[in-house]
């Protein structure tokens, strides 16, 4: 019988040692945070970071060519258009911080690594959430807490 804190053990190890099943991203195999995973998820950051870079770009050059309308309902109708860009690319702005985080975690050392237990975060994870910076276990105790203090 395998006891449930040995199965997760085994589970983790699993999740952090095997590469990623999407083919469009395909992980290199081999030891956790290898020098070829590293440079995998450095190029997965730096791609998203070039694209939500050139979005912002992209928005900025269209409200710049953007007229004002002389009717007020498609004034307003464009200043809405604007206000819900500007809410995107504040989002945006925050996961720009998050990536260069990340990538200065890479360069360092520690990407791929819990910064609240030190096990390995997992594949899959970063995969979904290359900025992740903590295992699933320490996330989930951290929004239980989040939830807990909530009035």
């Amino acid at each position: 019988m395998i006891r449930a804190d040995s199965r997760d053990g085994l589970m983790k190890s699993q999740e952090a040692s095997r590469p990623a099943e999407n083919p469009e991203h395909p992980v290199p195999p081999g030891e956790y945070m290898s020098p070829a995973q590293r440079a995998f998820f450095r190029q997965l950051l730096e791609e998203e970071r070039d694209a939500l870079l050139q979005s912002a770009r992209s928005t900025l050059e269209q409200m710049r060519s953007t007229d004002s309308e002389p009717d007020p309902s498609d004034r307003a109708s464009t200043e809405e258009k604007f206000s819900l860009e500007f809410r995107v690319r504040d989002r945006e702005r925050k996961l720009l911080g998050k990536i260069e985080e990340a990538l200065q975690r890479i360069e360092n050392g520690t990407y791929g690594w819990c910064a609240e237990t030190g096990e390995p975060i997992g594949i899959p994870r970063l995969l979904a959430r290359p900025t992740a910076t903590l295992c699933i276990e320490a996330q989930e105790r951290h929004e239980l807490l989040e939830r807990g203090h909530r009035p």
